[in-house]
């Protein structure tokens, strides 16, 4: 198998070197750079605003590359990060080798990398995203004896000017075809440019968000990734961003992540996918399908803390008006199986003990259960978005769900908060009075937080300084009763828009 994992990967340096990423070291990227006469390194890490920064460094010699190699270098954290005060703001970022990766972009051949920040005393600095997800993950791990696993599902729209020929249907884009579909040439090229950053990317297709306003063609699309550790999702996801927004920009086309760019048409979410895997067994379900009581409490976490999360996963105004009632976005703190309409939704997980594949193609054998996809069930949060810091966001997920173990009444917050119908038909308005409410505002998600910030802060996971950053920022918006002030409002609603057309 973990050969397998070798043989055909998109990234050229774990072709070349016939190792994993997790194994690659420092003498490796040197030979790989000697080799093939590379004179520019790119050192790249996230910034509070939730996109990716970069350094660029050219090289003289083989000595300096180990220098930026060994020592990192550095840079100014109160320019990156608004809870650094200018007078101590001096921060290193350090290269983690395991992330490295040819730019699919630039003409001259250059070395990409992911890198962590440290602080004056040479240790991880304590708010920084990805040292914040690598905290809560161990804690998880720590707590529970199991990996958290995420994966993504980024969703964007493809905004170029209508061709006027075969038109898709206005919101009914789910997994259309060319010549109905128009960026599917631009996906497919995105997907094999973020498998060569590294990216395990499990499909794309085109999503429900299709229509045409302006002379413009509005199509939203959706890149689906594997389960992997979740520090491993993080940067994949950041990566995955910053190539298509790159690809995008050199075509001549507009993206957006945006939650909402228009009213009346389907938002674009990050749907967070988790597993829980001991010993590389998923921990979800036992025979037949069952939900374990770890799938049950982990997601009563997530259920407790549901109305502060919104907090790390919906940081712009825009976010509220995407988490309404009838756009598929969930608005009800509860969960279910394979419902489209709840926070937090159990999928299809190849459970059923039926080897579909024998059916389909009766010639071959049947496989066993255990080689069949019996680790592929996950459960969903559908609230999150593309304002969402991943790192921040997926760490606070990572949190909830160690949350949920150590709750005392987490099998009943489990129980009341299933649902097994749609809660948006009226039908079943009465079990829809029974649900908490999701914010409806920057600030209520903020007010949420600060009831709820404990929870994070406990461990040390999330820094106070951290929390007080998000708590600023979510009420410098000044949102508490935005949605009904400008409701009907055309020109009101496109000027917050394209105000934060480029989130994140």
């Amino acid at each position: 198998m973990e050969n397998e994992q070798i043989q055909m990967n998109a990234n050229v340096l774990v072709e070349e070197l016939e190792k994993h990423p997790s194994e690659f070291t420092r003498e490796d990227i040197i030979k790989y750079v000697v080799k093939h006469g590379i004179r520019m390194v790119n050192f790249m890490y996230p910034g509070g605003d939730g996109k990716l920064k970069m350094l660029n460094f050219v090289l003289s010699d083989v000595a300096y590359l180990r220098t930026i190699l060994t020592c990192g270098e550095r840079v100014d954290g109160s320019s990156l990060f608004d809870f650094i005060q200018a007078s101590s703001s001096d921060l290193y970022v350090l290269p983690r080798y395991d992330s490295a990766f040819i730019d699919p972009f630039s003409e001259e051949p250059t070395l990409c990398m992911l890198c962590s920040f440290f602080d004056k005393d040479g240790h991880p600095m304590e708010s920084s995203p990805d040292h914040t997800l690598r905290k809560a993950v161990k804690a998880f791990r720590e707590k529970t004896g199991m990996e958290f696993q995420a994966m993504g599902e980024l969703e964007y729209y493809v905004i170029k000017p209508s061709e006027g020929k075969f038109p898709g249907r206005d919101q009914h884009g789910y997994h259309e075809s060319a010549p109905f579909a128009k960026a599917g040439d631009f996906r497919k090229k995105c997907m094999r440019y973020i498998a060569q950053t590294g990216g395990h990317i499990k499909y794309g297709h085109t999503e429900v968000g299709c229509f045409e306003q302006d002379g413009l063609l509005y199509e939203q699309n959706e890149i689906e990734f594997l389960p992997i550790a979740a520090e491993h999702a993080a940067d994949e996801l950041m990566l995955a961003k910053w190539v298509i927004y790159n690809l995008a920009w050199r075509e001549g086309l507009t993206v957006t992540f945006a939650p909402k760019i228009t009213s009346g048409k389907a938002g674009s979410g990050l749907h967070i996918h988790m597993r829980l895997m001991r010993e590389g067994k998923n921990m979800l379900v036992e025979r037949g399908g069952v939900l374990t009581d770890n799938a049950r409490r982990a997601i009563a976490g997530l259920m407790d803390l549901a109305p502060s999360l919104t907090a790390f996963g919906n940081k712009n105004p825009t976010s509220y008006f995407r988490l309404v009632p009838h756009q598929e976005a969930p608005t009800n703190v509860c969960w279910g199986d394979r419902n489209r309409s709840v926070l937090v939704r159990v999928p299809l997980g190849w459970t059923s003990g039926i080897d579909m594949s024998h059916t389909a193609n009766p010639m071959e054998e049947e496989v066993p259960m255990e080689m069949r996809g019996s680790d592929k069930q996950t459960f969903e949060i559908r609230s999150g978005d593309g304002s969402a810091d991943v790192y921040q966001y997926l760490a606070a997920l990572c949190v909830a769900c160690r949350h949920g173990f150590e709750m005392q009444d987490a099998t009943e917050i489990a129980e009341r908060t299933y649902v097994d119908v749609n809660i948006h038909d009226e039908a079943n308005a009465h079990r829809l009075d029974q649900l908490d409410q999701l914010p409806d505002s920057c600030a209520a998600s903020a007010d949420c937080l600060e009831r709820q910030r404990g929870a994070y802060e406990e461990l040390g996971i999330f820094s106070a300084n951290m929390i007080d950053g998000i708590l600023r920022q979510l009420r410098d918006y000044h949102d508490r009763t935005l949605r009904t002030d400008i409701h009907g409002n055309g020109d009101a609603i496109r000027r917050l828009i394209n105000r934060f057309f480029y989130c994140g």
